[in-house]
């Protein structure tokens, strides 16, 4: 039931109240996400209510209260959420970000591709050229590859199950022999002012070494990430060349990026 276009005061039925919070909790199940602008144009009630209904509902742990907003829960930067967990968030967003990745790209050129979901997604959208050379740490993303005319090289190295990337010395020795045209970069957080960073300490090593070995780096996240900052640092955002994201990326986040000297390409 849609709730009455009113503003919430004091004594108000509390069913009416418990129910516009459950449907903000519906929304950013759905959603991954809320506005407070959005739920208080849509719910005709003041911005101050909704900020009040987000806040009783992060002291619950059932959201994350960010800028403007809020979030699905995180329990915190050590989260390492599986591939299967992560590959149907966001999953448009992801989608439009891979077709302007691929865009970027040209016949024969040698691709770096990290392991997740949105580097899952470049990878199947550059399946329509004829001829490249992919270099990837991810055993998921071989395979999607396997069936094309490209020439694709795994890093090799020690498996992480949770994320079917290869970690350790022998991936991080085998970039330090590679030169690639362009890096496309998934990232779980990246804070504008501190860089990209990931849960893994080891999948962290193998990244810094793929921007090392990249002449332009892409960092392709949407705009979710730029809320969440994960335990390990990858690079400082004067190391990514270009970021391409969704255009729900804050005015702030996007200005911080390009004093910094990064491209922001919002999709």
């Amino acid at each position: 039931m849609k709730p009455r276009k009113t503003k919430s005061q004091p004594g108000a039925n509390p069913m009416l109240i418990e129910e516009r919070r459950q449907h903000v909790l519906a929304l950013i199940q759905r959603e991954g996400r809320v506005l407070v602008s959005e739920l208080s144009d849509a719910l005709g009630i003041s911005r101050i209510t909704i900020r009040k209904d987000l806040d009783h509902l992060e002291a619950r742990g059932l959201l994350q209260r960010t800028h403007g907003g809020a979030l699905s829960p995180q329990p915190g930067a050590l989260v390492d959420p599986s591939l299967k967990e992560k590959e149907n968030q966001r999953l448009k967003e992801k989608q439009r970000i891979a077709e302007a990745a691929a865009a970027m790209v040209k016949e024969g050129q040698c691709v770096l591709l990290d392991s997740g979901t949105t580097s899952t997604a470049v990878a199947r959208a550059l399946r329509r050229f004829s001829s490249l050379t992919v270099v990837t740490n991810a055993v998921n993303i071989a395979g999607e590859l396997a069936a094309t005319n490209f020439d694709v090289i795994l890093t090799g190295g020690t498996l992480r199950k949770n994320s079917f990337s290869l970690v350790g010395p022998l991936a991080e020795d085998l970039l330090k022999e590679i030169h690639a045209d362009i890096l496309f970069l998934g990232v779980d957080g990246f804070d504008p002012t501190i860089g990209v960073t990931t849960p893994n300490v080891l999948e962290a090593r193998v990244n810094r070494a793929m921007v090392q070995a990249a002449r332009r780096v892409v960092a392709v996240c949407d705009s979710s990430k730029f809320s969440h900052r994960s335990l390990a640092l990858i690079v400082p955002p004067t190391s990514i060349h270009a970021v391409i994201t969704d255009t729900e990326i804050s005015r702030e986040d996007a200005e911080t990026l390009r004093n910094s000297g990064v491209e922001v390409i919002m999709v």
